[in-house]
């Protein structure tokens, strides 16, 4: 693993030069959150996409933490109920979308290309950012520790051809509500699939939740603080194009505390239907 590698990664996982302004998505007719650097013009954007029973609120560092780095990310606040509609979300997401890049943000000075955009999300959220991606092109998508979605992202991805980022939860790994590994097999374009050591998928929420007192749902700022430098670096190469940080978009590379790994390699079944053990995990390591 390269020191520089490593640098990047501790970089990243500090807020970036910029000043940020918050925003409401609401001033144009959608609930949720904006976020942007100061200043700047044909900015690249992402909209990003909230897990199940999740609020925006819940990913305010994560949003903050992009626009410190010059991505503006906007997060649509609906779909929040216990029988939320995944198209509906998707449908947000786009709307998100021509909001950033069709109204001046911040004073007015503040701009989008529309041709620098992604679509990501949490859980759910990153399964309803593949059914948006099925029905508009961008220029990246991210999914962090997905969960299945209807209709479902899997028997989407084989049409889309975009370069994708995939982070699954190494805690979750032989969990029958991660999709990380089926999204990533059905992908049809460039794809870095990786695992997070120690993490797993509610630790990205931010917050107090009502389960957190009983151990379930507790927020992981170790592993939150990562997944943001994973993130940032990502978007930077993959909008702008900024090779500091091709190592991120690297399938190939070595980043602390995570394993790569190749979603076509042969895995045998685990004892129960859809589940992938540990030890079957590590068989997928690329070497």
């Amino acid at each position: 693993m390269s020191a520089s590698v490593k640098s990047l990664v501790t970089t990243l996982t500090s807020r970036g030069p910029h000043r940020v302004l918050r925003g409401n998505l609401a001033v144009a007719g959608l609930p949720g959150v904006v976020f942007t650097p100061e200043s700047g013009t044909n900015l690249p954007a992402v909209a990003f996409g909230h897990a199940w029973l999740t609020k925006v609120g819940n990913y305010r560092e994560l949003l903050q933490h992009l626009a410190s780095w010059g991505i503006v990310a906007a997060a649509p606040d609906t779909e929040r109920g216990p029988i939320p509609s995944h198209l509906g979300l998707a449908t947000d997401l786009l709307t998100t979308l021509d909001i950033c890049t069709g109204v001046r943000l911040g004073n007015g000075s503040i701009s989008v290309h529309p041709e620098k955009l992604a679509l990501a999300g949490h859980g759910m959220g990153a399964g309803a950012a593949a059914i948006a991606a099925a029905q508009r092109r961008v220029a990246a998508y991210v999914a962090l520790f997905p969960a299945p979605t209807a209709p479902a992202a899997e028997e989407l991805a084989p049409d889309l051809d975009i370069p994708a980022f995939v982070l699954g939860g190494e805690v979750d790994a032989k969990s029958v509500s991660s999709d990380t590994l089926p999204l990533a097999r059905a992908w049809g374009g460039p794809l870095v699939l990786r695992t997070l050591e120690g993490a797993s998928h509610n630790g990205l929420i931010e917050g107090r939740r009502s389960l957190a007192a009983f151990g379930i749902g507790k927020f992981e700022a170790k592993n939150a603080r990562a997944t943001r430098a994973l993130l940032t670096g990502y978007l930077l190469h993959s909008l702008l194009g900024d090779k500091t940080y091709a190592a991120f978009a690297d399938p190939e590379a070595e980043i602390p505390r995570t394993i790569a790994v190749d979603p076509h390699a042969p895995v045998e079944p685990d004892a129960g239907r859809g589940k992938i053990g540990l030890r079957q995990i590590s068989q997928l390591v690329r070497r």
